[in-house]
């Protein structure tokens, strides 16, 4: 069968990426075009626009772009059109999804299927009418958003188990190398080591990372070592670090949380990321005009929490810094709890088993190509389609 799949990051590149492993080991005749990255490309088929070309974040960034925006919008519209795959499996990044999602849907007999359904339940719960009207198949990957589409919704939705899981398990599985051969292969020294994950678009790293940086450099006994982001050149990251002693890994984020002791990450699938390495961390979300933000907040969004963490334990298992609250005082205050703290280590080590348990078991990508499969098939069956 023929699959189009829009991913519009890098953490869609890497989901729809196993997904794509998933349906070749169940559909032996699948093909693939899609909107999305390197990781996609590798498992074949053929790549119509990067991702990079896709991912403007921030209302501003997104005016300036609207007509790159909406070009890109009519390209993929008269692509899935043109060659008219079996299936349109369309990846998170709701804003550009859905708009395609309605016009797939009013225009053509493509059913389309979403595979990390949107986050409505944090904002824009509205959108809860076109996901009703334009998807036919919705797959989950957080064990509470059952209850909020189907509980309070009434709209059908499979969890499938989170890849983030899967995705370190397989990692850790394969992996060997000791905390000692690790920092001798990147230059670093025996110091323990305090994690930086600054986020994966340049505003997000723009924003957060020299507060980061700056919070993190008050703790001399430990080396500083920032994750470089897919997609992001070196030369990005230079002017935010001048001067300061930061190492830079790329490529190697899942070998950096092995090692480290602590951790200041960018709220996103970081967080769980790392709560799954067991590392110790601060949720670091900085926005311009931070008061007006936090306000804003209290009245926009739907939920207590933005990490992944809290979200999916429904609680504060690690504490969150957004907006105003991002500042280096409160940085150092939850990093001195961390560090010297042993209580305050274990409990947030604890929270972490919660998530883990509430998660399920490992699997997601090939749960969601089984469905995905089985329902295509059923509905070949039934349409002759």
């Amino acid at each position: 069968m023929k699959y189009y799949l829009i991913v519009g990051e890098a953490s869609g590149d890497l989901h729809a990426s196993n997904l794509m492993r998933a349906l070749k080991e169940q559909d032996g005749e699948a093909e693939f075009r899609f909107f999305g990255g390197d990781l996609m490309a590798a498992e074949g088929g053929t790549l119509v626009k990067h991702y990079r070309e896709l991912a403007y974040m921030g209302f501003i960034p997104v005016l300036l772009h609207l007509r790159t925006i909406f070009r890109n919008m009519r390209l993929c519209k008269e692509d899935i059109v043109q060659w008219n795959p079996d299936v349109l499996v369309l990846v998170d990044y709701p804003g550009f999804n859905l708009d395609i999602a309605k016009y797939i849907h009013s225009h053509t007999q493509i059913p389309v299927c979403y595979y990390i359904s949107p986050k409505i339940w944090a904002w824009k719960e509205y959108r809860i009418k076109n996901i009703k009207r334009d998807v036919d198949q919705l797959y989950s990957i957080l064990p509470f958003e059952v209850e909020f589409f189907e509980g309070k919704h009434h709209c059908p939705i499979h969890y499938v188990g989170n890849p983030t899981l899967d995705e370190v398990e397989l990692f850790k599985a394969g992996y060997k190398q000791g905390a000692a051969d690790f920092k001798a292969e990147n230059g670093l020294s025996d110091k323990p080591i305090l994690a930086l994950l600054a986020g994966s678009r340049k505003q997000e790293i723009r924003d957060n990372l020299h507060l980061m940086v700056e919070a993190a450099s008050a703790y001399p006994d430990y080396q500083l070592v920032l994750a470089g982001a897919p997609g992001i050149l070196p030369t990005y990251y230079e002017q935010f670090l001048q001067g300061q002693k930061v190492k830079v890994v790329f490529g190697k984020t899942y070998e950096l949380l092995t090692h480290a002791d602590v951790a200041l990450v960018t709220s996103g699938t970081a967080t769980l990321e790392t709560a799954l390495f067991r590392v110790p961390q601060v949720v670091c979300y900085y926005i311009a005009m931070g008061r007006f933000i936090s306000f804003m907040r209290k009245l926009v969004l739907s939920v207590k929490f933005i990490s992944l963490v809290n979200l999916i334990a429904g609680r504060e298992v690690v504490r969150e810094l957004v907006a105003d609250g991002m500042t280096v005082q409160n940085i150092h205050a939850e990093l001195d709890k961390i560090i010297y703290d042993e209580t305050y280590r274990q409990t947030m080590l604890s929270g972490y088993d919660e998530v883990a348990a509430r998660l399920g078991t490992a699997g997601a990508p090939r749960h969601a190509a089984s469905l995905l499969t089985d329902y295509l098939l059923r509905r070949r069956s039934n349409t002759g389609k």
